[in-house]
C-alpha cells in the first residue's frame, strides 16, 4: 500500500520505553517509527524479547509510551493521562495466545462482555449481535456451551467474535495461532482476514507463525527493540 490519502490510524514515532529505574533500567525500543493505515493487515515477527508485545500493548492503551510520539486514531497517548487510555482501549479489539475467554460464562456471554465495556446498547441489543457474530464464525449452534466444552480452533474463534463484535477500529492480536494445529490456525486467521475487511478495520499482529504470513498486507520485523524491515508484500 504505496499511496493513502487518509491519515493513518496507527501513527509511532521515534518511540522509546525502557523498563525499571535506576541502575536497573533497560531499554527495550529504540527510535521505533511506523505508520499503519485503515484496512491494513500488518504482521509483526521477531525473535522473544525484541519488543514486539510491548509495541502492542502501547498501541492497546494497556501501558503508556514514555518518549517519543504514538498515535491512536488521532489521539496521542504518549504519557497519556488514564482516561486516554481508557478510550483508547475502546477503541481496540484484542485476540491473545490463551484466547482469554471467562471459564464461567458462554460463548454467548463472552462475546456480549466485549459490548457491556462500551456501555452504547441495551441488553437484548448486545444479546442479538453477539449471537449474530457467533454465528458469522461459524458457533451458532455452540452459543451456550461454555470454555470447556470447545475445542481449542472454537475458543479462540469465540475470541475473535469478541474482539469484532463492536466494530472496533483496531484489532490486536498476540500470538493468535499458538495454541492451534495448522489447520485451525489456517481458519482463525483467514477468518480474521475476512471479517475485518468487511469492518474495514486495522490489524496489527505479532506472531512467529510462518504458515499465516501470507495475508498480510505488510510484514514488520523486530530485532533488540528496533524495526530491522517493514515489507509491502505484492498481491499474488
Amino acid at each position: 500500500m504505496s499511496i493513502h490519502s487518509s491519515a493513518p490510524v496507527i501513527s509511532i514515532n521515534h518511540l522509546d520505553h525502557s523498563f525499571g529505574e535506576g541502575q536497573l533500567r533497560k531499554q527495550v525500543l529504540f527510535d521505533i517509527c511506523l505508520e499503519i493505515f485503515a484496512g491494513e493487515i500488518v504482521i509483526m515477527t521477531g525473535p522473544s524479547g525484541s519488543g514486539k508485545t510491548t509495541i502492542l500493548t502501547m498501541v492497546g492503551g494497556l501501558r503508556s509510551p514514555q518518549s517519543g510520539s504514538l498515535k491512536l486514531l488521532g489521539q496521542e497517548l504518549c504519557n497519556a493521562s488514564s482516561e486516554k487510555l481508557v478510550q483508547a482501549r475502546r477503541n481496540n479489539g484484542y485476540i491473545f495466545q490463551a484466547h482469554n475467554l471467562h471459564r464461567s460464562l458462554t460463548a454467548l456471554e463472552n462475546v456480549r462482555m466485549g459490548l457491556e465495556v462500551q456501555g452504547k446498547l441495551s441488553w437484548a441489543e448486545m444479546q442479538t449481535r453477539a449471537v449474530e457474530m457467533l454465528t458469522h464464525v461459524g458457533l451458532g449452534d455452540h452459543v451456550h456451551k461454555y470454555p470447556e466444552n470447545l475445542s481449542g480452533g472454537m475458543k479462540q474463534r469465540v475470541a475473535i467474535a469478541r474482539a469484532l463484535v463492536s466494530h472496533p477500529a483496531v484489532v490486536l492480536a498476540d500470538e493468535p495461532t499458538a495454541a492451534l494445529d495448522s489447520k485451525s490456525g489456517r481458519d482463525v486467521v483467514n477468518l480474521m482476514q475476512k471479517l475485518a475487511k468487511e469492518q474495514g478495520c486495522t490489524i496489527l499482529m505479532v506472531t512467529h507463525d510462518n504458515r499465516i504470513l501470507d495475508v498480510a498486507d505488510r510484514i514488520v520485523h523486530m530485532e533488540d527493540g528496533r524495526l530491522q524491515t517493514n515489507t509491502v508484500l505484492t498481491a499474488a
